[in-house]
């Protein structure tokens, strides 16, 4: 018998007829003589919904109340799938994320796991229920108050109940069969991989790859949990997500190299800020910095350019959340006089293309393909940024779907047939 926690994201409990599928898959791997645990998404666009009510009765609404509304959408979804399970003669028991024992700081909206005591669920799962758990949202000791947390929140909590319940493994279930050499919404003939390191996880999720959170991935690295990203909708063997040392020893006994590039990311969910007329003094760049994390954005990529000789000024760019920029711009404009820059420019219709593997650490000629595939497509690079497993380039918006596309074909990813995807939302 094994302890399994299972995830399922909004498109996979949409409406009644989906909750009875879910609960059907979570029935079959309890007959199977294992343990289960569930979190739960809400159901469908509640989240969404619910953030627009909130925004029509207030412009700004309180942050407290907001997670109290929020939260609601899960609560709903737990207690429908444990009716749903009852009624197929198994017995389960609906949890909050506080009466779960997830624990959190007092952050609203994007509130941090501190602590997991899952004495309830134990007890529950000792007396042989089935266990499902409000995903997304916690509580904060000291506030005793509801949080939730932000985007991702129910891959979080899954990963969190399975490295505190000491499970054998973490299925998150989505619209697609497990996780692809890029999104399949983007590139039809992307193809489904068997297992991906950690490693490569964390930066295709940090670069746009929706079907797993960072947060989560680097909190299964950070405990020692295994990955199983699975659809709801099949039975796929879905995508093992294996600690990095796994997947070398993997590679040795199979005698083959890691692959070269593991996949293809891509985000239109940024904005490029340009400081126009830097003085080119030491500290300035600094000066720009400090103001931008007080405004609590969080900065992707910087360039800055060479020093106009004449002016001895330059311009730094770097991009950030297309939501974080406002806050952004409007902080460095109040520091204008001080820092001394010229002027501001905004452009949001910008994508970034992340090319990731593991293999680039021992292998030449990886940029130069992706390089030389945007080229021949006409596609001009603005921005370029690097790790040891990463290239990341911004282009035109409107060219990212065909720069990804034409990049998957280049590292020769492109499978056999167009991939599936059941539900169209890709969680």
């Amino acid at each position: 018998m094994a302890l399994i926690v299972q995830k399922y994201g909004g498109s996979s409990v949409a409406d009644a007829e989906s909750i009875k599928r879910v609960a059907k898959r979570i029935v079959d791997t309890r007959r199977a003589g294992h343990d289960v645990v569930v979190a739960v998404s809400a159901m469908g666009d509640t989240t969404d919904e619910l953030l627009d009510l909130a925004g029509q009765v207030a412009p700004i609404p309180a942050p407290r109340e907001l997670d109290m509304l929020l939260s609601s959408g899960e609560r709903i979804s737990m207690a429908l799938l444990a009716m749903a399970i009852h009624s197929m003669g198994f017995e389960a028991r609906s949890f909050t994320g506080s009466q779960a024992g997830m624990i959190t700081d007092a952050t609203h909206g994007a509130a941090r796991i501190v602590d997991v005591t899952p004495v309830r669920l134990r007890e529950a799962l000792d007396e042989g229920a089935i266990v499902i758990v409000a995903g997304f949202q916690g509580f904060n000791r000291d506030t005793r108050d509801i949080t939730t947390l932000g985007r991702g929140g129910s891959d979080t909590t899954a990963v969190a109940l399975a490295a505190a319940l000491e499970a054998d493994v973490c299925e998150i279930y989505s619209d697609v069969d497990g996780i692809f050499t890029a999104d399949p919404r983007v590139v039809p003939k992307a193809r489904k991989l068997d297992r991906i390191s950690s490693e490569e996880m964390l930066e295709l999720a940090a670069n746009g790859a929706k079907v797993l959170y960072i947060r989560a991935v680097e909190y299964a690295r950070r405990h020692g949990v295994l990955i199983h990203a699975r659809s709801t909708f099949s039975s796929s063997e879905g995508t093992l997500v294996i600690d990095s040392r796994r997947a070398e020893l993997l590679a040795q006994g199979e005698h083959m190299e890691e692959p070269i590039v593991a996949g293809v990311a891509t985000d239109l969910g940024q904005a490029k800020v340009t400081v126009v007329g830097v003085p080119d003094v030491p500290g300035k760049a600094a000066e720009i910095f400090k103001v931008v994390a007080k405004s609590g954005a969080n900065v992707d990529m910087i360039v800055q350019n060479v020093s106009a000789a004449s002016t001895g000024r330059t311009d730094i760019s770097f991009t950030l959340p297309k939501s974080e920029a406002s806050t952004a711009l409007k902080a460095l404009a109040g520091e204008q006089a001080e820092i001394g820059f010229e002027s501001l420019v905004h452009d949001d219709q910008i994508g970034k293309l992340s090319v990731v593997g593991a293999g680039m650490r021992t292998h030449s000629g990886v940029s130069a393909t992706l390089f030389e595939a945007l080229s021949v497509a006409g596609v001009n690079i603005e921005m370029i940024s690097t790790s040891e497993i990463r290239i990341s380039v911004v282009v035109r918006g409107d060219e990212l779907a065909e720069a990804a596309r034409v990049v998957h074909t280049a590292y020769g990813l492109d499978g056999d047939a167009d991939a599936v995807v059941h539900a169209g939302t890709g969680r």
